[in-house]
């Protein structure tokens, strides 16, 4: 083994091991993912950072200011599989640098300031399959092999535009098979004949060369190699430079493609005569070109026999002079055999009838993106033209009346696929000629306002998105796949019109929810795309998308492009996860419940007063609020009876009899306030009682059995206990008329059960002697 090799391998465990011991933390940079790929772009960094460990995968380093690579700063990368260091400002790196990157399969040095290419940087890297180093300052690929012991890379990326200039016979030795080749060569003036012919194999071969011969000295060592080649940034001027580019006739290209390319009337109909005789060649590309000239070309094309050309593809070709542009007639007896053409935006404005019958075996035609009307489009499809066509795209034209749109297709009776999206159609016919195989029509995004039985009956596939659309009431017996969205409707599609449909996209619509039943009437639905619509998440909807079965599979971008709108309690959520109140989900139920629990309450209360005498306590309250409203009477006043008397109308015998009797004829006489005697008549019972307590000395209550059965009672009493605690006095004399049990006792008369505790009363008695005695007491009670 060789020292230097022995002299890594130390530093390698010595390292390892002091990162071991010292039980290092440092990531590469904090954005390391579950697979151990850590970008670390973009930070600024001027070095590669420590803390690289042995699980990392994947370490992007791009963008950053990195200068130097050092032969310890990936040490520890072992099971790198990517990494990427292009635009740093790299000149340096170490030639062991990599040695322990073994399993590497992606490096990508571009964009750097990298002068000199080492091979001993990939001389251990066996695993390599893409390797990028354009974009650098080396102006050689090296005196000695670069790529040698790169057995399985299948992507190069190599040169610059500054100052490759040269590429060597030995720049590609090892390299045998590659996917892709990319030489960037704007500068490049040598190139050493037979360099590019040890690669056996390249599928795809992309040179941006400024010169020509140069080009043509490449083209020549690729001409049983390059399946796919691709010209980038070179101008053919005349046709003595298109005619370096002889090797192409000869070579087993199938693809062709110019990208950023100048060409010329005088170089065209060169190129036209070299591709021709190109045996291999199956398909053409042109992308961002431009051709200077109104296609008269100087050399006539020479056909011995039919060109083998499949596809030809023109996207965003210039030509300044597009309007004084010839007919083309010269190419008639290339496009036979043509089975693909694609050329948008192009400013294609008539494709002349007598080219248009010339594409006898065309299959597919693209002319989106460009200037066609429908009087030119009648032209262009003449009767005739493209006999075997079966899928044409006319989007983003200048079309506006569909109905001629349709009857200058009519002829095409293979035609299955027709987009005219895009156009400016407005109003729709009522009636349309079609070609009659009609089965894939695409008219989104052309301003029609409803749509009519011109539309076809023979579709499988219609697009109306992107209208102003209002409903859908279209029979289409036929139809599988329906796109509807971006426009007004307000409910599904009606099922019984378009019964075979097996998807149907609705989005973006003013769709507010659908029911079960017009879900159901979908019989052979396998895919609904509803979502980015205005949701009204009331409880049937809900009930029923929640808990369908099957439903999730049917719906397309389920659950989060399905979002409540209103109520307003749900508004921004998922309508898979919304939920509503048991009184927005059944508001007759929870109403009637209310009713119901208000009448019980109502009831109740009526119950409880009831039984609670509530009514007259309500009663008494007011009563008392109305006398206290009153002024107060002075408490030395005058009063006109020396007596209110409050009994019960069934002891009036023993009141007016005796007691009345009594105390009226004694000497000095007692005038006694009765309330059959002394109220006024006409006035408010209750202002009765309360003037005439006010305006006696005391007041007699005549307690028995039957007074606390009294209401009338009742008041007279509570106002006498008023009065007894406004006016602070003793007014009020009991005479219990008979024995009364605690128990009998109203709970009402809660002041009676209070006075007859706190005060003394006078009992009747039945013995005669002590009869006296007790008016004598009472005459006396009455004094005070």
């Amino acid at each position: 083994m060789p020292n230097q090799l022995w002299k890594e391998l130390i530093i390698y465990l010595v390292i390892t091991a002091n990162l071991s011991e010292e039980k290092v933390t440092t990531q590469v940079c904090p954005s390391c993912d579950g697979t151990h790929f850590c970008d670390c772009s973009s930070m600024n960094l001027s070095t590669i950072p420590s803390g690289l460990t042995t699980d990392t995968t994947g370490l992007n380093l791009s963008y950053n200011s990195i200068k130097y690579i050092r032969e310890t700063d990936l040490l520890l990368g072992v099971n790198l599989r990517v990494l990427l260091l292009q635009s740093n400002q790299i000149w340096t790196i170490d030639k062991e640098s990599f040695i322990f990157l073994g399993k590497l399969e992606h490096l990508d040095l571009s964009n750097n300031k990298v002068t000199h290419l080492s091979p001993i940087w990939f001389r251990h890297l066996f695993s390599l399959q893409h390797l990028n180093i354009q974009g650098n300052l080396y102006t050689t690929l090296g005196e000695n092999p670069l790529f040698s012991n790169l057995k399985n890379l299948r992507y190069l990326h190599l040169g610059n535009n500054q100052s490759f200039s040269a590429i060597q016979k030995q720049d590609f030795d090892g390299i045998t098979v590659l996917e892709q080749l990319e030489i960037d060569g704007q500068r490049l003036k040598q190139y050493e004949s037979g360099s590019l012919t040890t690669v056996n194999s390249i599928n795809h071969a992309i040179m941006n060369i400024n010169d020509v011969q140069v080009l043509s000295g490449m083209l020549e060592d690729l001409t049983n190699s390059a399946i796919c080649v691709e010209l980038r940034h070179i101008a053919f001027n005349t046709a003595s430079e298109s005619s370096l580019l002889e090797p192409m006739s000869r070579s087993v290209m199938e693809k062709l493609v110019f990208k950023n390319v100048l060409f010329t009337d005088a170089s065209t109909g060169k190129m036209l005569n070299i591709l021709v005789h190109a045996e291999q060649l199956l398909e053409l590309e042109l992308d961002n070109c431009a051709l200077q000239g109104t296609g008269r070309w100087q050399d006539p094309i020479k056909i011995k026999r039919k060109s083998p050309m499949e596809a030809v593809t023109i996207r965003r070709l210039t030509i300044e002079k597009f309007y004084l542009f010839s007919d083309l007639s010269s190419l008639k007896n290339l496009i036979g055999n043509i089975t693909k053409i694609t050329v948008v935006n192009t400013k294609v404005f008539l494709v002349p009838c007598s080219i248009s019958r010339h594409f006898s075996s065309l299959l597919y035609l693209d002319l989106s993106e460009n200037l066609l009307a429908d009087p030119n489009l009648g032209h262009s499809s003449c009767e005739g033209a493209w006999p075997l066509l079966q899928t044409f795209n006319l989007s983003q034209n200048s079309l506006g009346d569909l109905e001629m749109t349709g009857r200058s297709l009519s002829h095409l009776k293979h035609l299955t696929h027709l987009d005219i999206s895009q156009n400016n159609f407005g109003e729709i016919p009522e009636s349309c000629q079609w070609p009659e195989n009609l089965k894939y029509l695409n008219i989104s995004g052309t301003q029609i306002p409803k749509v009519t039985t011109c539309i076809p009956q023979t579709l499988e596939v219609l697009d109306v998105s992107s209208n102003n659309l209002n409903d859908f009431r279209l029979k289409l017996p036929h139809l599988k796949e329906l796109y509807i969205a971006k426009n007004k409707l307000k409910t599904l599609p009606d099922a019984p019109f378009i019964p075979n449909v097996v998807a149907l996209r609705i989005s973006r619509n003013k769709l507010t929810s659908f029911s079960k039943e017009e879900f159901g009437s979908f019989r052979k639905m396998e895919t609904l795309d509803a979502g980015d619509n205005n949701f009204i998440c009331s409880c049937e909807f809900l009930s029923f998308i929640q808990y369908q079965e099957g439903i999730a599979n049917v719906l397309a971008n389920w659950p989060e492009n399905y979002i409540c709108d209103s109520p307003s309690s749900v508004r921004g959520q998922q309508v898979k996860v919304a939920q509503l109140s048991l009184f927005e989900c059944h508001r007759t139920l929870a109403v009637s419940l209310i009713c119901i629990l208000v009448i019980l309450v109502n009831l109740l209360i009526v119950i409880l007063g009831y039984k609670l005498h509530v009514i007259w306590y309500m009663k008494m309250t007011w009563a008392w609020l109305q006398a206290k409203r009153k002024p107060k009477r002075a408490y030395n006043q005058d009063f006109c009876y020396d007596a209110f008397v409050s009994y019960s109308e069934r002891d009036s015998e023993w009141v007016e009899n005796l007691m009345v009797q009594e105390l009226e004829n004694a000497i000095p006489p007692f005038k006694l306030c009765l309330h059959k005697r002394d109220f006024v008549p006409g006035k408010w019972i209750i202002d009765n009682i309360i003037d005439s307590i006010e305006k006696s000395h005391k007041t007699l209550f005549v307690l028995s059995e039957h007074f606390v059965q009294s209401e009338w009672c009742k008041y007279e009493l509570e106002f006498s206990h008023f009065r007894l605690f406004d006016e602070n006095n003793d007014s009020a004399i009991l005479i219990l008329l008979e024995p009364i049990q605690e128990q009998t006792i109203p709970k009402r008369f809660c002041r009676l059960r209070k006075i007859m505790n706190t005060k003394t009363y006078l009992e009747w008695p039945l013995d005669e002697n002590q009869q006296l005695i007790f008016w004598f007491n009472l005459k006396t009670a009455l004094k005070c």
